[in-house]
């Protein structure tokens, strides 16, 4: 997992093409006046997700990870925090969703072990497979417009 400001995005061009592609595309984009919904920018192996929404309470989200992509996800406006920890033998909630790329984990069991780290306006994270995250969450609801780029393996 990383964590950084946009401003330092081509330190970690060089972890692959595909990364820096999508790092790139969020320096360079006003996502300000970008439309919610899902595009492609390099086909199936990089797309872009827009998203609003208000952040949730902690006990209420699962945490996550993925297989098949990491996720850059860029906060544009608003803060939240998310929770991090490594995967290890955590028992997930249900199987693998293969079509959809998540299996999720339950937040009750994973909670002491997490970290919940604040995303603000102008900062991205890097999740990789070995990633548990827990995106979108903060003790009070606020908006947050973020941009989550999927970047295939």
């Amino acid at each position: 997992m990383v964590v950084d400001s946009l401003a330092n995005h081509s330190l970690y061009h060089s972890l692959s093409p595909r990364l820096a592609i999508a790092l790139t595309h969020i320096s360079e984009t006003d996502f300000t006046q970008a439309e919610v919904g899902t595009y492609p920018l390099d086909g199936k192996d990089i797309f872009v997700i827009v998203n609003d929404y208000q952040t949730k309470p902690k006990h209420t989200e699962p945490f996550e990870v993925h297989q098949q992509y990491i996720d850059v996800q860029y906060v544009v406006s608003g803060e939240e925090e998310f929770g991090y920890l490594p995967l290890g033998n955590q028992t997930p909630l249900a199987p693998y969703h293969q079509d959809h790329d998540f299996t999720e984990f339950d937040y009750e069991s994973n909670k002491q072990d997490a970290a919940f780290i604040p995303l603000k306006a102008g900062m991205f994270a890097l999740f990789f497979p070995d990633d548990m995250h827990m995106p979108g969450t903060l003790d009070t609801a606020k908006p947050v417009r973020k941009v989550v780029i999927k970047v295939k393996i």
